[in-house]
């Protein structure tokens, strides 16, 4: 339970203020999205191939900086979509949450947002409800990361594996920032 809190914790601690964005609105967003999510993956894939190449007890130690190292570069992501789409008002901790582990944690996440029609609200999300996903998500990451002690095992094949697992990873948030921010949507701030 304790590891869960900890990684609960170290969630909301990631989406609680989301980092500024490293680019401008652009008139041609879209485009300039896709370019940032294909070098997002590629950096994502990097970061945790090379961090996944020791074996065994030492790679184990690994993981947690390779988690953080791909959230940082996802994080920054999701600031750099809502800027292109000239929407960084409106990212903050429940969007940032949403966008992050969307597709990974989908039922933990089912509080936040509403599907209506195209569009897709997140509802403002109060400090406790915030604590509670990012505990559920937290659980369910503890659960990736256990699953990934097996390829710390086999460093050259598991690095692979890990690195490309972070580049499809890193795609899925790109697209949920995509479909948050490129319609015109209402996005609820937390109270």
């Amino acid at each position: 339970m304790k590891a869960e809190t900890g990684m609960g914790e170290r969630v909301l601690a990631l989406v609680s203020q989301p980092p500024e964005p490293g680019c401008v609105p652009s008139p041609r967003p879209a485009d300039a999205a896709a370019r940032a999510i294909e070098a997002a993956a590629t950096k994502a894939a990097l970061a945790a191939g090379t961090l996944a190449l020791p074996p065994g007890p030492l790679g184990w130690a690994t993981i947690a900086p390779e988690m953080l190292a791909v959230w940082h570069i996802q994080r920054q992501l999701v600031a750099d979509i809502a800027a292109l789409y000239g929407r960084s008002a409106d990212l903050g901790p429940a969007q940032m949450l949403w966008c992050l582990f969307r597709h990974t944690a989908a039922q933990a996440l089912r509080d936040l947002s509403v599907r209506v029609g195209e569009r897709v609200i997140v509802r403002p999300a109060a400090q406790a409800l915030l604590q509670r996903v990012a505990g559920a998500v937290g659980l369910h990451l503890g659960q990736q990361a256990a699953s990934r002690m097996l390829s710390r095992w086999v460093p050259v094949v598991g690095a692979a594996g890990v690195g490309a697992y972070a580049w499809w990873d890193t795609r899925q948030v790109g697209r949920a920032a995509l479909l948050l921010f490129e319609r015109e949507q209402v996005i609820d701030n937390p109270v």
